[in-house]
């Protein structure tokens, strides 16, 4: 009867067992976690791709369209034109394409208010609609290219916008779609594609007043998938297939082996990463290189950046990707436009037979190949099963102790009452801090502009160098003697909110929370506030967390990838490199938080720096550690 009356009967045990070995349970678990992930890239522990959905019947078309002449004469006449307009779109010339191929054209226009500084920016998008014949435009797939001109640093995407025109001549000539096919060319690269999803949907998913999306003349139906093509090159030697898109959001992994068996199928190299599919004899080789390519992904997901155009699609529930085509740089086959355009219709055509949106396949997925993936079942060790029954084996506690020497035990005891005021007070003041620096980059760059003469970048990087200062400081200047009870139910408290903040953000972007655990778990069971811990030990952590302050490590990861770029420059020209790399990296996580919604920059800020500040006051607390 004791089930029934008391829940932790037969728990007892349990309970005293992981409090008593808590460190070092945590450790194993957290060795553990990495070492599973890494065993995740083996063949044992990961599929082989498939398809779910039966609709798309991938490769059994009859492929009509050959885009190679067409493809070379349009692209001919595009560089010329781009000649004549070096550092903006040739809007008439895209307008007259798309009338003679007798498409439903329309221009999007757009504006850009910078949110730092009081300057425009407009744009342009032009797109072309091809209605369904056997549909009433309830349905369309979208075939979009970014436009870069001459004077761009980024690749040249001529060639894909001359693909893009090919494919549209030819279907304008079928009279088997169901759905209709928007061809788009943008403009200012994710801005625009931005401005046009916008428009297009009614929506906002910046700040107000930033992003000007305006208006469309000309729309069509639900979009049910997209395909952005940015090939650099009339012959290509290899396509790679580009999903990572806004915070982390991932297309269905349908589309994703659609791209790669029509890719296969035209003899195309495949490639995910940039790095292809290699057959290794040894076991161990082949696993570190698969491991590698696994974590080239986390990383890239992890900064919730989309890696093309098609990762602003995602959030409005459209699945997309981007075909990256690349010219060869040394030895290796090479094919036309002739395999690259057969691999876009056959996509297109397969997509043209859906008769629902995904939902078949996984949404959440590591790639460590392009034909092999790692669902979300795998990312938890099975064992964890296993102790979940554990709580269920009933193990007894003593039945033979009286439940009144319980009570009179109980009431004997004094229970020293938390400051309750002073704890929520600390937590409280330490996301209002948060919640301050992370609307504070305007004011950073007004008083930089006006009493400095300051660019951007500069303002926002010494006002994040002065405010990272201040909180280091924080403590000190509210120095007291505190109870030892208080400043352990803030460390309750903080990492309570540490663990919850890492399991909401793996619901949505599992890299970005993996590698935040990896970074801040180990030291963060290392705070304790005993009385016992020495001096030393103390300050190994002020040293290793002071190191783990948001704006220092996102300064050293600058630093490393900066080093990585560069091998050979000495030491004193990475650091000038890295402190400028770490400049434009805080604007643009600003700037993207602003207009297109990446919520990175706001949970590291007002979540993530809250947090190491209440770890930090634990860490400097002076009943804590002295005696």
């Amino acid at each position: 009867m004791g089930l029934l009356t008391d829940p932790r009967t037969g728990n007892g045990k349990i309970i005293k067992f992981v409090l008593q070995w808590e460190k070092w349970l945590c450790f194993f678990m957290y060795i553990g976690g990495i070492i599973w992930t890494m065993l995740l890239a083996l063949p044992v522990f990961n599929d082989s791709t498939y398809f779910s959905e039966n609709a798309l019947l991938p490769g059994l078309v009859m492929k009509e369209c050959s885009l190679e002449a067409s493809a070379k004469q349009f692209h001919n006449e595009l560089i010329e034109e781009m000649k004549r307009y070096p550092d903006k779109m040739p809007y008439p010339w895209l307008l007259a394409k798309f009338n003679q191929l007798y498409l439903d054209v329309y221009m999007h226009n757009f504006t850009l208010n910078y949110p730092f500084r009081e300057q425009q920016f407009t744009g342009q998008n032009v797109y072309g609609i091809v209605r369904a014949p056997r549909g009433a435009s309830t349905e369309a797939i979208i075939v979009s290219v970014p436009y870069r001109p001459i004077s761009s640093v980024n690749l040249n995407t001529a060639p894909s916008i001359a693909l893009l025109l090919a494919f549209a001549k030819c279907c304008r000539k079928q009279k088997y779609w169901a759905k209709d096919i928007i061809f788009l060319v943008t403009e200012h690269e994710q801005l625009g594609m931005q401005a046009w999803l916008e428009a297009y949907h009614g929506v906002t998913s910046g700040q107000d007043g930033i992003l000007m999306s305006g208006d469309l003349s000309g729309r069509s139906g639900s979009i049910q998938a997209a395909i952005n093509l940015e090939l650099h090159g009339m012959k290509i030697a290899s396509v790679d297939v580009k999903v990572e898109g806004l915070n982390g959001q991932l297309p269905n992994l349908d589309l994703v082996n659609l791209a790669q068996d029509m890719i296969t199928k035209e003899g195309i190299r495949r490639t995910f990463q940039r790095r292809p599919d290699v057959n290794v004899k040894n076991k161990v080789s082949k696993w570190w290189y698969q491991f590698n390519t696994l974590i080239s992904m986390i990383v890239t997901q992890a900064t919730g950046v989309p890696t093309g155009n098609h990762g602003l699609f995602h959030r409005f529930g459209i699945e997309a990707i981007t075909l990256e085509g690349f010219e060869r740089s040394g030895r290796g086959p090479e094919v036309s436009f002739y395999q690259v355009g057969r691999v876009v219709e056959s996509i297109v055509r397969s997509l043209n037979n859906l008769l629902e949106r995904f939902h078949q396949s996984f949404f959440f997925y590591l790639l460590p190949s392009t034909d092999r993936y790692i669902s979300i079942g795998g990312l938890f060790i099975k064992a964890f099963a296993s102790w979940i029954r554990l709580q269920d084996t009933g193990i007894k506690v003593e039945e033979n102790e009286n439940p009144d020497t319980k009570i009179s035990q109980l009431k004997q005891n004094k229970v020293e009452e938390f400051d309750i005021a002073s704890i929520a007070s600390e937590i409280l003041w330490s996301h209002i801090i948060g919640v301050s620096i992370m609307s504070s980059p305007k004011l950073f760059t007004s008083i930089g502009s006006q009493l400095w003469d300051l660019p951007t970048e500069d303002s926002i990087y010494y006002g994040f160098i002065v405010t990272t200062v201040l909180t280091m400081f924080w403590p000190f200047y509210l120095r007291r003697p505190r109870k030892s009870d208080n400043v352990a139910l803030v460390c309750v408290v903080a990492s309570i909110e540490v663990a919850t903040t890492l399991l909401c953000v793996a619901m949505h972007n599992f890299s970005l929370a993996l590698l935040t655990a990896i970074i801040y778990v180990p030291t963060a069971l290392a705070i304790s506030p005993k009385r016992e811990i020495n001096s030393k030990f103390r300050g190994l952590l002020h040293v290793f967390w002071i190191l783990l302050h948001p704006f220092v490590v996102a300064s050293i990861l600058v630093m490393g990838y900066t080093r990585l770029n560069f091998p050979g420059e000495p030491l004193m020209s990475i650091l000038i490199k890295g402190i400028q790399a770490t400049k434009h990296a805080f604007v643009f996580s600003v700037i993207d938080s602003m207009i297109y919604g990446n919520w990175f920059y706001n949970v590291t800020v007002a979540i993530l720096l809250p947090n190491w500040i209440l770890f930090w006051n634990v860490i400097n607390s002076k009943i804590a550690f002295d005696s």
